[in-house]
């Protein structure tokens, strides 16, 4: 196994601590360990690793910051391999760092994979050879659902799709859900994303969706 110069970006302590020590048991260099994106950009910019470790979730606002750092050195460096770390599945998370790769290699693993050593080294070498992994777990959720196109929806967008369904306007949702128009017309661009319904001239994305909704809850 050749030794690999590495950066690492988490913000758990304990975690980041144990990350370090176990790749440097295994004979790679660290050349950083910090706790959120930016500081992740700037870390893999200035000591141009073979791989980046990240988790998806640091502050400061713990939603996927360390995916946003990725996307950023990916359009950097399209070339760097990057393994991204999660505590649960997080589906519009891996598709959209499995579709946007950018050539490089990708992983994808939740954190409990961290625990089986020999897996998780493998991981990281494979990755760093420019191969693609990704967690068991993350695979049976997403071919889940791919069967069940309304399990990409979040349950405020399954809420928005059923009144659509029943015929509402974007206004009526909006004051069905306490909301305004604007976050409605949010919801429904997400859906219409969520669903694979691009914009076509002879078709009705709306009436679609629906269509999606009531096959998905007959």
């Amino acid at each position: 196994m050749s030794r690999l110069t590495i950066v690492i970006a988490e913000d758990a302590v304990l975690l980041r601590e144990g990350l370090v020590g176990l790749l440097e048991r295994f004979g790679h260099t660290v050349a950083a360990a910090v706790g959120d994106g930016p500081s992740l950009v700037a870390a893999a910019t200035e000591h141009r690793p073979d791989v980046v470790i990240a988790d998806v979730r640091m502050p400061p606002g713990h939603t996927d910051e360390g995916l946003r750092a990725v996307r950023t050195l990916h359009r950097l460096r399209p070339g760097l391999a990057a393994l991204v770390l999660s505590q649960y599945v997080e589906q519009t998370f891996a598709d959209e760092l499995l579709g946007s790769r950018a050539g490089a290699g990708t992983g994808y693993l939740l954190k409990d994979r961290i625990g089986d050593v020999e897996e998780f080294m493998d991981a990281v070498t494979r990755v760093a050879a420019g191969g693609t992994v990704i967690d068991p777990e993350v695979v049976r959720q997403l071919l889940a659902r791919r069967r069940d196109p309304l399990g990409r929806l979040t349950g405020r967008e399954r809420e928005v799709l059923g009144l659509i369904a029943e015929g509402r306007s974007n206004a009526a949702v909006a004051r069905a859900l306490v909301v305004t128009e604007a976050a409605v017309a949010k919801h429904i661009a997400n859906i219409f994303l969520k669903l694979d319904l691009p914009p076509a001239p002879d078709d009705h994305r709306r009436v679609r969706a629906v269509l999606a909704y009531v096959r998905g809850t007959g």
